[in-house]
């Protein structure tokens, strides 16, 4: 599967307008543990990477776009995740740049370095309650992968199981980064938000590929 610079704009929209769709969730997840506003903030920055990509209509350059991605969602939201995301889009764009056309093993060699750049940034573990309980499964997924050669349905299937499941793992944990570090054994029992909402950014994807390719065969 060969994906257009078109086409990823396509899928980042995609992404972000599944954001918009769950952001009260997300932020019925944060009340919990957090502030309550993750669902918000996500959607904001993934808000204004969508404004962006519309602005960006002649642009095709995958690296370009991820670079502008990287500046918008760190421009638009502050706190931790403006940063932690912008670090992914920026390490990821690295993979990506000078290409107008990309196949599917170049955009998960993306998201593996997008994630590499988040647990940079953010230092944790899988174990500590942050949205990496989500994002090194699907990395890992995605190398086991890629290193066998499988093809590109099944492997990204597999990278989003393997992404819920680590969401799901955050139910039992105990937090220890961030504010909801502070809340110890009370914040056991509930989804992390962060981790929650890496699994809707991949599921996305994930789906949004899959509608393309059927697009391309029907």
């Amino acid at each position: 599967m060969i994906l257009t610079g078109q086409e990823w704009k396509r899928i980042l929209t995609a992404i972000g307008e599944k954001i918009e769709a769950k952001k009260e969730e997300l932020c019925d997840l944060d009340r919990v543990i957090g502030d309550g506003d993750h669902g918000v903030s996500m959607a904001i920055g993934w808000q204004a990477i969508r404004e962006e990509l519309a602005r960006m209509e002649r642009e095709e350059d995958f690296g370009v776009l991820l670079r502008s991605a990287s500046r918008t969602f760190l421009n638009a939201v502050g706190a931790s995740v403006g940063p932690l995301y912008g670090t992914a889009f920026l390490r990821g764009s690295a993979v990506l740049i000078d290409k107008k056309e990309a196949s599917i093993e170049d955009v998960m060699g993306f998201w593996i370095a997008a994630v590499n750049g988040i647990q940079q940034m953010g230092k944790a573990q899988i174990g500590d309650k942050t949205m990496l309980d989500t994002w090194l499964p699907i990395a890992e997924a995605l190398g086991a992968s890629l290193e066998a050669g499988e093809a590109w349905e099944p492997a990204l299937d597999k990278a989003a199981e393997a992404g819920r499941l680590g969401m799901e793992s955050t139910r039992d944990l105990v937090s220890r980064i961030g504010r909801s570090g502070r809340l110890g054994e009370r914040s056991k029992g509930h989804i992390d938000p962060g981790a929650a909402s890496a699994w809707l950014i991949f599921s996305a994807f994930v789906d949004a590929c899959k509608q393309l390719k059927g697009a391309v065969s029907s």
